[in-house]
């Protein structure tokens, strides 16, 4: 039984802001974790993937996994590795999934799958659901009646959902503030 046990919701008016939401949502992450992330192309997924990566200080660059399907980041700070996923070409749900291992990694690992709605909640009980839309009507730039700015196209409404008990406490709401 999945439970909601914490809400985020967060604007993000740039791809430098949404770097640094990754960067201050690692420290609430640790061994275990599984994250899943939704969104459009070009939504910013991965761009939140490098945030956390920054800020749970692994090795080398993250970039989006999309041909390689997963990248593992080891910690150079003693911390969890970053596993980092992408399920967008992976259409057989966990069966598909499963033979990337992420359960043998979640348990010492962040694992963060990008695509990963339906197809591997079933890993964890506990898990996060970030999902970057595009911010539309009054919550974009100019409001429902002024004019657009240029930088409309990076504006994105992020909603950090918390399943499982391991979330009702851990600081999600926090991240709402700046």
């Amino acid at each position: 039984m999945s439970t909601t046990g914490a809400l985020a919701h967060i604007t993000v008016k740039s791809p430098e802001q949404m770097q640094e939401l990754g960067r201050r949502l690692a420290p609430l992450l640790r061994p275990g974790d599984l994250v899943l992330l939704t969104g459009e192309l070009g939504a910013g997924k991965t761009t939140l993937t490098r945030g956390l990566g920054e800020g749970l200080g692994v090795r080398g660059a993250v970039t989006s996994p999309t041909f390689v399907i997963a990248r593992v980041h080891p910690s150079l700070t003693g911390g969890p590795a970053l596993v980092h996923a992408d399920a967008y070409r992976l259409g057989g749900g966990l069966d598909e999934m499963e033979d990337l291992d992420l359960d043998v990694s979640l348990p010492e690992s962040v694992v963060v799958v990008e695509w990963g709605e339906g197809k591997v909640e079933e890993l964890s009980e506990d898990r996060l659901h970030v999902v970057i839309g595009r911010a539309v009507g009054a919550d974009a730039p100019g409001g429902l009646h002024g004019h657009p700015e240029d930088e409309v196209d990076d504006v994105r409404e992020v909603t950090i959902t918390g399943h499982g008990p391991r979330w009702a406490d851990a600081g999600l709401p926090e991240l709402e503030t700046c």
